[in-house]
């Protein structure tokens, strides 16, 4: 069946942003989206000339996020999905706007910047009947799908250890004390959250951990730090997990690392084998199966399952990476809103797409790790609700 492309606005993203311009090429990677909207940056200006820079025409570039969702509502070519890639703190009232209009919403993570806002957005997204989706990009790469497939079929068998991590080292020094934009609304809890390194990078870790082992944290035990002076957010974390599946893991997120890059790594071990994978090498897996000798596994090559192949473009041996891992979670985003325009049920094409649900834990497991070591690292349960105290500990 042929499909148009999905229009498609943005809200925040506009020039010196770094996320907005990724989310651009992951939809036009497959040219499954076109965008045709977007309110770029509470700069009326800045928002104009970026919008202009990137296509979008004078007449459709808005200063205000509500009037973009109002006006094109109205319009008979009007956007049927927004993404949002604006600080944590827009996150819930620009997801609000459109989604009290019926458009569907894509948003970067982590969802909110509280727990409370995420319940909040939760219930407005089952009111509104809208499609809601997460941009956890690295449930997309075809190698942790593979992963996610090694675990589901019992490869593993009952899975044990999870051990992830994901170290930087690009604050290591006071960059928000310099002209860095970055810096400078990742470190502000007011507009981050009161999580920095746990919000930013930690909630990807602990989503993936979840992704692929199927199972979710019950409890935690965690250990938060500002090793920079002056800093109010925290910028390592150490936590303990208990998993409901039985699993026990460990989650290690750091931008105070010198020599990383971006090193997102997950291991998992169970009683029949073990699997690892890393985000700067992303074209491979090793599987190690008690008492046999490891096994690379290359995406596309020999031994990649059906649904990596799926998300594979170009043969084996030539590198495919992080754009491509975020295309790949547009690909079954644009079939998702297809679909449902076709009149499928929205929680019937939500697939492997990270949902509000995935949104809403990845907030819980903040408001435990803060909770936790704001008491002396003492486990503490991903509940419904948790008092965050803002504290970072001893």
């Amino acid at each position: 069946m042929e499909h148009k492309r999905i229009r498609i606005g943005m809200v925040g993203g506009g020039d010196g942003a770094f996320i907005g311009a990724v989310h651009r090429i992951a939809t036009r990677i497959d040219d499954g989206f076109e965008l045709v909207a977007g309110a770029l940056s509470s700069d009326p200006d800045r928002a104009l000339a970026s919008a202009l820079r990137i296509g979008i025409s004078k007449a459709r570039s808005y200063s205000s996020f509500t009037t973009m969702a109002e006006q094109e509502k109205q319009r008979e070519d009007g956007i049927q999905a927004v993404i949002i890639v604006t600080p944590n703190h827009m996150h819930y009232p620009v997801a609000k706007a459109f989604l009290e209009q019926g458009i569907h919403v894509i948003c970067d993570k982590p969802v909110t910047k509280d727990l409370d806002e995420a319940l909040a957005l939760k219930a407005l997204v089952m009111q509104s009947g809208a499609f809601f989706a997460l941009t956890h990009n690295y449930t997309g790469y075809p190698l942790v799908r593979h992963a996610k497939h090694l675990v589901d079929t019992g490869v593993l068998g009952d899975l044990r250890v999870i051990q992830v991590e994901y170290a930087q080292d690009w604050l290591t020094e006071n960059a928000e004390n310099t002209d860095n934009k970055q810096a400078k609304w990742r470190t502000d809890p007011e507009k981050s959250g009161l999580a920095g390194c746990l919000g930013d990078i930690g909630t990807h870790a602990f989503n993936l951990a979840c992704f692929i082992s199927g199972q979710k944290v019950k409890q935690v035990s965690a250990d938060l730090t500002a090793f920079v002076s002056g800093r109010r957010v925290d910028d390592n974390v150490h936590t303990m997990l208990r998993f409901d599946g039985g699993a026990k893991g460990m989650l290690w997120s750091s931008q105070v690392a010198p020599g990383n890059e971006n090193g997102l790594r997950i291991r998992l071990y169970g009683d029949k084998a073990g699997l690892e994978w890393a985000q700067e090498s992303p074209n491979e897996l090793w599987l190690s199966v008690l008492g046999e000798p490891s096994q690379r596994i290359t995406r596309a090559g020999p031994g990649a399952g059906a649904e990596a192949n799926r998300l594979s473009r170009i043969p084996a041996g030539h590198p495919e990476g992080y754009l491509e891992g975020f295309a790949n979670l547009y690909v079954d985003i644009a079939a998702a809103i297809h679909a449902i325009d076709a009149g499928a049920d929205v929680q019937s094409v939500q697939g492997f797409i990270p949902s509000i649900n995935d949104g809403v834990e990845g907030m819980k497991f903040i408001s435990a790790v803060l909770a936790s070591s704001a008491h002396n690292s003492a486990w503490r349960p991903l509940a419904a609700s948790v008092s965050t105290d803002s504290s970072l500990g001893d």
